[in-house]
């Protein structure tokens, strides 16, 4: 595990999944420009969530299922490979920095997968989709505040033994 953290937190492994965060982020945006609609990612209100879906098209769906299934199951390990890297460099791999990315993974996983789900007209997967939504928002939140300070703290402390800040 120790080599994985190693080259997660190098320079230029930060910036590479700093830049496929971006460019990930931005392909869904696309997607739901291009398709029209909005994801349900952010909704945890099963009433709100199921009207949603109620309102989509056949290929809405099928092209969020799609988009679920592929994009927002690398979309977790790219930004959590990012926000890993800040923390491990910023923070020495301190358990507190490291764990609301690590938790975040899985629950974006499972919400994926419940969203998938009740996506193809399983509702009894709105319980999932609901518990797992908010604590996915919490856990990222955090993970998110944790990779800014973290950031910050990188590029405001002198690199080590040069006298200049860091790039």
């Amino acid at each position: 595990m120790t080599s994985l953290w190693n080259k997660l937190s190098e320079k230029e492994t930060i910036w590479l999944t700093f830049w496929l965060t971006i460019a990930e982020t931005i392909c869904f945006g696309l997607v739901m420009w291009w398709w029209e609609f909005t994801v349900i990612d952010e909704m945890f209100e099963a009433e709100e969530i199921a009207t949603h879906i109620g309102n989509m098209t056949l290929q809405q769906r099928n092209v969020h299922i799609w988009m679920t299934a592929t994009l927002d199951v690398l979309y977790p390990f790219t930004y959590s490979s990012f926000f890993l890297g800040v923390a491990i460099r910023a923070f020495k791999g301190h358990w507190l920095a490291i764990l609301p990315t690590l938790l975040c993974v899985p629950t974006d996983l499972t919400e994926g997968y419940a969203q998938v789900m009740l996506l193809s007209g399983h509702k009894d997967f709105m319980a999932i989709k609901t518990t797992a939504t908010p604590l996915k928002l919490l856990l990222f939140g955090t993970a998110l505040i944790i990779t800014i300070l973290g950031a910050a703290r990188l590029w405001l402390e002198p690199a080590r033994g040069t006298g200049k800040k860091q790039s």
